[in-house]
């Protein structure tokens, strides 16, 4: 009975290992296909991925670019406006000094005309004194 038991027993591992070997066998291609699908999609991830940090480094470099560029930009407009600044400093300091030599004259012009009419005015009072 043990015999029979343990043969009946080998039987019906066999015939579940069979059922599993026909149940592999069976799903087999789709587990190819599926691993091919795998394969095809990590292949495509890669490529997107790589498209990506392509089109992310372009990006960046025309960014940089850019940047370069307004950078230059604004160092000329800044050159161009100190140019301005000093040249607007240099006329308004020459107008500056022209004014005060104008005053100057004007000044001494008015000093000059004070002491002609000083001396005249004596003049006429030594000359009523005289008279």
């Amino acid at each position: 009975m043990t015999q029979e038991s343990n043969l009946s027993k080998f039987k019906t591992e066999v015939k579940s290992s069979q059922c599993f070997l026909e149940l592999i066998y069976a799903q087999r291609p789709s587990f190819l296909i599926a691993a091919t699908r795998d394969k095809n999609s990590k292949s495509d991830i890669e490529k997107m991925r790589s498209e990506l940090r392509y089109e992310i480094d372009k990006v960046t470099a025309g960014q940089h670019l850019d940047l370069n560029l307004e950078k230059g930009r604004i160092r000329d407009e800044l050159n161009n406006q100190n140019q301005e600044t000093t040249n607007l400093t240099n006329k308004l300091d020459r107008e500056i000094h022209e004014l005060r030599a104008q005053l100057e004259a004007a000044k001494y012009d008015v000093i000059k005309y004070c002491i002609g009419t000083l001396a005249s005015v004596s003049a006429v009072g030594f000359a009523v004194i005289r008279i």
